[in-house]
């Protein structure tokens, strides 16, 4: 039996998929399949309930998970401590990220990152909002991109990263599109199309309108961004965005913002870790990273793909 195995094992049981696991460490759907049956064998019990779908873990398989988990980090802050003796940046860094943190952003910091530590092997995911906490919660990623992070927490170390501007959205045809500002009372009587109530960016934006004493008339409500944009673009209404991820639609000019000059609403965007998690080398030079300008980055040519390969999407939809 190898690390290897339990690393490939861990990963079906996360992503409760063999093929998903699979694709996400480089290997074939049947070597998957055969190393998770070759771990069963050896202990001559069941790990892993085929007949669900998803594929569930059996009790064994739950305490197997656990106890690979434990041993693949314990070998990881191991290995860490060697390759400092050498001055070596090496192992794995997983990350898992809001999608609308965005591609774009985060393939500045991928690619700078793999230029300054060929070595090291960073594995970004992009899911669901709740599912990025429950992940660094069972030490399933090292760090967690989130918005609105909690203040407080028990389990968690949170650390402030960004705060990105909150503008008005509109369609080129809108009325407003030819301004560049308003203020947030213009807002008034307006079409919105806005977030789904259960995400946090909702009840913020609720709150926001309430403190300014806006009324407005939900047209729709998604869960997404890229669902929200579309709607704007066909002229169902305006909305209310981080402006970082509407720039490829102000680009080719399918869209047009309006900053807010009497308020400031602002999305949060924090970094989430296990409180009192050993991080290892690696994964601290990816924190240290995000808190550059990435307009001080390497950038490789169009060329280069590698970041894109280790860009992981755990969802269909883009949850904000």
């Amino acid at each position: 039996m190898h690390l290897r195995d339990l690393e490939l094992f861990c990963e079906v049981a996360t992503l409760r998929s063999f093929s998903r696991a699979a694709k996400a460490l480089g290997v074939s759907q049947p070597v998957a399949s055969e190393t998770v049956k070759m771990l069963e064998d050896r202990l001559g019990l069941p790990l892993i309930n085929r007949g669900k779908r998803p594929l569930e873990l059996t009790p064994a398989g739950r305490m197997y998970m656990e106890g690979s988990r434990e041993l693949l980090e314990s070998f990881r802050r191991l290995e860490d401590r060697v390759l400092q003796l050498r001055d070596k940046v090496v192992g794995p860094v997983r990350v898992a990220a809001i999608y609308s943190v965005g591609l774009l952003q985060m393939d500045c910091y991928v690619k700078q990152f793999e230029h300054l530590y060929p070595d090291a092997a960073l594995e970004l995911r992009y899911i669901h909002p709740d599912a990025v906490v429950e992940r660094v919660l069972n030490d399933e990623v090292d760090l967690g991109l989130v918005s609105f992070p909690p203040r407080r927490s028990a389990d968690l170390t949170c650390i402030s990263w960004q705060e990105q501007e909150i503008v008005v959205v509109v369609p080129p045809q809108h009325r407003l599109a030819v301004r560049s500002s308003m203020k947030s009372i213009e807002l008034d009587g307006e079409s919105l199309v806005a977030f789904t109530p259960e995400l946090q960016i909702r009840t913020e934006m609720d709150r926001w309108l309430k403190q300014a004493k806006v009324s407005v008339d939900m047209v729709h409500e998604f869960d997404n961004i890229e669902n929200i944009k579309r709607a704007v673009e066909v002229g169902s209404g305006v909305a209310l965005l981080p402006i970082p991820t509407v720039r490829r639609e102000l680009e080719i000019g399918s869209l047009k913002v309006l900053h807010l000059d009497d308020v400031r609403w602002v999305r949060p965007l924090g970094i989430v870790h296990r409180k009192h998690k050993v991080l290892t080398t690696a994964v601290q030079r990816f924190l240290e990273l995000l808190h550059e300008p990435p307009e001080s980055f390497f950038y490789a040519g169009p060329e280069d793909a590698g970041a894109s390969k280790r860009a992981v999407s755990a969802a269909d939809a883009a949850p904000a």
